[in-house]
């Protein structure tokens, strides 16, 4: 399952930040983040609790980048 979230994010950098930390967490199969759309587009593992890993993967981002924002 794909699905494309709304982000905040300052900077490219910090959006690649965001890209690498997000594609770590369990359950995502893949991750690309756009700082000029400002849009997160994720792929989910078959069978994955998307709303759960969500909340694993805005943990993982405000990690790298503190004032970043996911809009789930």
């Amino acid at each position: 399952m794909k699905k494309t979230y709304k982000i905040e994010v300052d900077c490219a950098n910090c959006a690649q930040k965001m890209e690498d930390a997000a594609k770590k967490v369990e359950g995502v199969s893949e991750c690309t983040v756009s700082f000029m759309t400002q849009k997160m587009r994720v792929e989910f593992e078959d069978g994955a609790d998307d709303s759960e890993i969500m909340g694993r993967v805005l943990k993982a981002c405000k990690k790298v980048e503190s004032d970043c924002e996911i809009f789930l």
